[in-house]
């Protein structure tokens, strides 16, 4: 067997080991193969570098959105004359949906509107909310304090002149609705020309992207909360993202036999993503790290003369020596494996293939 025939050998064990699953540390193991002294030609250098190495495993994982509620239309009853397409995006302040012609408008806030707002109404934190939005809408002048004033009229009747509606001062139940934050529409419920008293019109989720997976629970100790992954997206695009969720609770949503499994929630660090949802992906998570190691390209890398052993061809000027190695972490994404050997130093010309 030539000197390149044996290093593809060794490289294809190499990938072998890499597809072969989650399996933790991945060690070149040595197979048992005969050697016969290296050719040069075909072949040019390459130098031992010293290295940080990871090894990486791959496992599924779905793309989404984070979060997922559901907006209801508080009252009074109607037909639904409007209604937003999926995956639009809504902001404070915006048109979300639409009752008998009346536009339904997007503020934030946790708490949901149970009462119009009028003057003389009694304080709370219904009113201290939508005080708030008024002031991020940029109609300063009532207190952020529970109080429907004369100011706070005031600053509706503002926000009504600029959205070209009546300037009454006063917000009747069913013309806005809170929200936690921006609306992603993840889902439309009903449909137009139906009738509503109250009850959900949408799914909604935030804008910010999440991936999740479900791990093996056997491999639960691999990843942890705010750990670094890479996630390749349909077509081939890797990003960053970081564990911002790893379960408790163990599932088993297969068959008898079928390993139980953790979610894992992954945020990704890109903001110009497609607008993909439930869309299959691919993340690495880094299970085994090297530093400062001697490495090689992993084409340097051949079977040794002697069985189950493996060498690398240092280049000194003109000549050439073959230096028994012992192979260990193999970093698929460098193409570098960690090499240790005696004699061995950061900077020596090492025999590889051509390109």
């Amino acid at each position: 067997m030539s000197a390149v025939s044996r290093r593809a050998a060794v490289v294809a064990g190499a990938a072998a080991l890499v597809a072969g699953g989650l399996g933790g540390w991945r060690w070149l193991t040595r197979p048992d193969t005969p050697s016969s002294p290296p050719p040069t030609s075909g072949l040019t250098t390459a130098a031992i570098t010293r290295a940080d190495l990871s090894a990486r495993e791959q496992v599924p994982g779905t793309m989404g959105y984070l979060g997922d509620w559901t907006i209801e239309h508080p009252g009074p009853p109607g037909v639904l004359t409007g209604l937003p397409t999926p995956a639009a995006m809504i902001r404070r302040g915006q048109r979300l949906y639409e009752v008998d012609g009346r536009p339904v408008y997007l503020l934030y806030g946790a708490r949901p509107p149970w009462r119009g707002f009028e003057s003389g109404m009694s304080p709370g934190p219904d009113v201290r909310q939508l005080e708030n939005n008024l002031a991020r809408l940029g109609y300063d002048g009532p207190s952020v304090d529970g109080y429907f004033t004369s100011a706070t009229a005031a600053a509706i009747r503002r926000w009504q002149r600029r959205l070209g509606r009546a300037r009454t001062g006063r917000l009747a139940l069913g013309s806005v609705v809170f929200s936690p934050g921006v609306v992603r529409v993840a889902e439309v419920l009903t449909q137009v020309g139906q009738r509503i008293d109250t009850g959900p019109v949408l799914r909604a989720s935030t804008t910010r992207r999440v991936v999740t997976v479900d791990l093996p629970t056997s491999r639960q100790g691999q990843v942890s909360r705010g750990a670094q992954v890479e996630v390749t997206l349909p077509g081939g695009r890797r990003t960053p993202g970081t564990v911002t969720e790893v379960g408790r609770v163990a599932v088993s949503t297969g068959g008898e036999g079928a390993p139980a499994t953790i979610a894992v929630a992954i945020t990704l660090d890109a903001d110009d993503l497609d607008q993909l949802d439930q869309a299959p992906v691919q993340v690495a998570i880094t299970t085994a790290r090297r530093r400062g190691v001697l490495a090689v390209p992993v084409t340097a890398l051949r079977a040794a003369p002697a069985a189950g052993a493996y060498e690398i061809a240092v280049v000194e000027g003109n000549v050439s020596r073959s230096v028994p190695v012992r192979p260990g972490l193999f970093d698929e994404r460098a193409s570098l494996i960690e090499i240790r050997g005696d004699g061995l130093a950061e900077g020596m010309r090492v025999e590889v293939p051509r390109r």
